[in-house]
């Protein structure tokens, strides 16, 4: 018997520009509602949050000239959503804070709306800059039943 492991996958090579960050969280809300997550649901919103915080410091703090930023989103069967956000600066990893200074607020936000976050290597000099957020039993959305098989 063959098990169906159900894995959602979206990926897309952005700017590392302000336009590029804001296009990460609108790409994200989008996917999400095509995939069954509406832009109003508390998942949806949050991951907006999460990706518009990764993406402007993969632009901010990551960015080298003539390259861009890599947007990752992922949805395994245990109904996590995986986002990584890669860019081409490994040797500027982002530090877990315990409190806000002027700096950092950002990912105490990331903090506060992830189940877990942290930083991978990305060869050959880059990192990955991940965070899970657990979703809610799916709905599907009118765009995702749009897309979604007929029964006959």
């Amino acid at each position: 018997m063959k098990s169906e492991i159900s894995t959602r996958h979206f990926t897309q090579l952005l700017s590392a520009t302000l336009r590029g960050a804001r296009l990460a969280r609108l790409l994200t809300v989008q996917q999400l509602d095509e995939w069954g997550w509406p832009p109003s649901c508390e998942a949806s919103e949050s991951a907006a949050l999460v990706v518009a915080e990764l993406a402007a410091n993969a632009v901010v703090h990551g960015r080298v000239k003539g390259r861009g930023f890599r947007l990752t989103l992922a949805v395994g069967a245990t109904d996590t959503l995986r986002i990584e956000v890669a860019d081409p600066r490994g040797d500027r990893r982002p530090l877990a804070r315990r409190t806000a200074d002027e700096t950092g607020r950002g990912l105490l936000l990331v903090d506060a709306l992830t189940a877990r976050w942290g930083t991978e290597p990305w060869p050959p000099s880059g990192k990955v800059v991940w965070a899970e957020i657990g979703l809610p039993r799916l709905v599907l959305t009118a765009s995702a039943r749009e897309k979604a098989p007929t029964r006959s």
